[in-house]
């Protein structure tokens, strides 16, 4: 069978198949608006639904429109994006609010290239967008779709070069109906997430089964081949943990880009050794206690960090030199609503444990 015979029978045999088993109640089907779309698509991005699911209302709910986002702190919007993770997707989200507002009179753009000139946004969530919002006709091909065209069309090899995108693209393409085109889209997100999962696909019940390349190739498990391998950077970082008697934590505030952008953090201090040196430095005085945590690791997509927490005590008069809008004194009894990295929400939650 060609490509373009097997491409013009997936759309009708994937609806088929939605229309009895796809999802049809997520938070963000219920009232499908370009901006609740919006937020979900960037929110899906590398994380799973039954996570966003935990976090997608409660953000929708603090801020319901592009304006109430737009004119938000990003502070607040960051302590409701913490714990799902990568962050920079939270901080493009934000400032393409401030785009929309100010340029498209807080709607988003229905052409596609305006949308993809956003922060955050690029084809396969444009195309999400515009066809579960407003049932128009755009390809998409997030991770799930491109396993499910890979598979099914024998595309062997790693589905992130280039050379491999733009045989999906066209695939894609070839493949989305002109007909139900919000429906279409779903299902194939659907069937990646259900069915053509990546390690164990439940061929038998797949609506494509019967015309996949792959599995009549017994080739499910080796397309798409993963990632290139390559050797993981390991760092390491010494974290201060500088608490008052009265319980408050010093928190810095990191830079807008980077590992954690934005987000309050513990101060580095460069050696475990150098810590009384560097309260010394940075508050006048030296911990009258100094207690050194056992080793935190944490796995960003690129790199690991193993983090030592040192945890120094200070008196609750100390004078700090430190003020303006880089440094906090976290109170953990009436917590700020501020954004949190992950390991630093639960350090929080355990200082003064080994004390």
């Amino acid at each position: 069978m060609s490509r373009a015979t097997l491409a013009r029978r997936v759309a009708p045999l994937l609806l088929e198949w939605w229309d009895v088993h796809g999802r049809k109640d997520l938070s963000w089907q219920r009232d499908p608006s370009p901006y609740r779309v919006w937020v979900a698509e960037i929110m899906l991005q590398q994380t799973q639904v039954a996570t966003v699911e935990r976090y997608y209302q409660r953000f929708v709910n603090r801020f319901p429109d592009v304006t109430t986002l737009a004119g938000a702190d990003l502070d607040a919007v960051l302590h409701l994006w913490s714990g799902l993770g990568y962050y920079a997707r939270a901080r493009n989200l934000y400032r393409a609010a401030g785009v929309v507002r100010d340029e498209y009179d807080g709607a988003l753009p229905t052409d596609l290239d305006a949308l993809m000139n956003l922060p955050g946004i690029g084809r396969s969530t444009a195309g999400a967008i515009l066809a579960l919002s407003g049932d128009r006709r755009h390809p998409i091909l997030d991770g799930n779709a491109k396993r499910v065209l890979a598979r099914l069309f024998g595309i062997a090899g790693w589905t992130g070069s280039a050379a491999k995108l733009r045989v999906l693209w066209d695939l894609a393409d070839a493949c989305t109906p002109a007909v139900r085109p919000a429906h279409y889209t779903q299902a194939i997100m659907d069937l990646g997430a259900t069915v053509c999962t990546r390690g164990r696909p439940d061929c038998e019940r797949c609506p494509l089964g019967r015309m996949c390349v792959a599995r009549h190739a017994g080739l499910t498990l080796s397309i798409p081949a993963p990632r290139p391998r390559r050797e993981r950077p390991q760092r390491a970082a010494v974290l201060v943990m500088l608490v008052r008697d009265d319980g408050a934590v010093l928190l810095e505030r990191r830079p807008d880009s980077g590992v954690w952008g934005g987000l309050w953090c513990f101060p580095e201090a460069e050696t475990v050794a150098a810590v009384g040196d560097w309260c010394l430095n940075r508050i006048g005085s030296a911990p009258r206690q100094v207690i050194v945590r056992p080793v935190v690791s944490h796995r960003f997509t690129h790199f690991d960090l193993d983090m030592t927490p040192v945890e120094a005590r200070i008196a609750a008069d100390t004078p700090c030199v430190m003020d303006g809008d880089r440094w906090l004194w976290y109170n953990r009894y009436k917590p700020a609503a501020v954004g949190l990295a992950a390991p630093v929400a639960r350090l929080l939650e355990s200082v003064g444990e080994l004390i």
